[in-house]
């Protein structure tokens, strides 16, 4: 079976015109004629986005209107966790893919519509969605066949009757980018480790070579992550692992990373540890009658000046 297919891809090679370039991918494109999704190499090739995120966007943009793009049914589909999920829903929401718009149905409950933008900024139209659903290229088609006697018409329903999306216009700003993480104190232990991390990145991802100036610029934000207690393996996989090939701007993905994943601060032991229980104290009472002290929740006499009542 392995001989047939390289023969096949051998082939294949061989009736693409021009020459083939000594190095990298080469595409056999053979045309869809069915179940594909249009995307845009502003989202597939993304500088800022994550490979998650990349991923995540192409697969919402597949799917039909009305499906649960949420993080449980994401979780439930992909193999990722919902931290790195939701990280990478922040991004396409931060990058103006996604969109969240809470809007009144008709029987007065408010809801939350997930809009996702295949070209964002550029289906904005009065401050209202414009959904232009993709057609696949058209083919040939066969005679049309007689017209079936007309049918009456749906009643149209007016559009003032359907709820709008309201979306930012198209000349709105973009939202602000969030600063670089920083540390309660910058001490000389944590900037000479940070240093040292962001100048050895390049022999861990040779694509991450960073100037003086950007290793100044990012040593906030390694500091941030060390001073929560993260290993600085673990910070080097972090900014490393799933880089965009090619990387344009290695300072931006590096602080993009270390701002969109950087971790919590790990809880104190106190947090941890269980409640501890109650003890229940009963106060002290001093009896109405002989003056002596006794537990109860609610002031009287002791339990001899109620045995002597009850004998007399």
């Amino acid at each position: 079976m392995a001989t047939q297919h390289n023969i096949a891809l051998t082939r294949a090679l061989a009736e693409l015109p021009g020459p083939l370039p000594a190095f990298g991918v080469i595409h056999i494109a053979i045309p869809h004629t069915s179940r594909f999704t249009i995307v845009g190499n502003h989202l597939a090739q993304h500088a800022e986005l994550s490979l998650v995120a990349i991923g995540i966007g192409v697969h919402i943009q597949s799917l039909p209107v009305g499906s649960l793009v949420g993080i449980k049914a994401l979780t439930a589909r992909f193999a990722e966790g919902e931290m790195r999920i939701a990280a990478a829903l922040r991004e396409l929401e931060a990058h103006g893919y996604l969109r969240r718009a809470h809007v009144r149905l008709a029987n007065g409950r408010m809801t939350t519509r997930t809009v996702f933008c295949n070209q964002p900024g550029a289906v904005e139209r009065a401050g209202r969605v414009v959904v232009v659903p993709e057609v696949a290229p058209s083919v040939p088609e066969p005679p049309p066949a007689p017209a079936p006697p007309p049918a009456p018409e749906p009643t149209p329903v007016p559009e003032e009757a359907l709820p709008p999306v309201r979306v930012p216009p198209r000349t709105a700003p973009k939202p602000p980018r969030r600063p670089l993480p920083q540390p309660r104190a910058l001490t000389p232990e944590l900037r000479q480790t940070a240093s040292a991390i962001l100048a050895d990145l390049r022999n861990h991802a040779e694509e991450l070579v960073l100037s003086e100036a950007d290793v100044e610029e990012l040593v906030p934000g390694v500091a941030a992550w060390l001073e929560r207690e993260v290993r600085p393996d673990a910070i080097r996989h972090a900014l490393t692992a799933d880089l965009p090939q090619p990387p344009k701007y290695p300072a931006k993905i590096v602080r993009h990373r270390l701002t969109m994943l950087l971790p919590p601060p790990l809880p104190d032991a106190e947090e941890l540890a269980p409640a501890a229980r109650r003890t229940l104290v009963i106060p002290l009472q001093n009896c109405d009658r002989c003056d002596r002290a006794f537990r109860s929740r609610e002031p009287g006499h002791c339990r001899g000046c109620r045995d002597l009542a009850a004998a007399a």
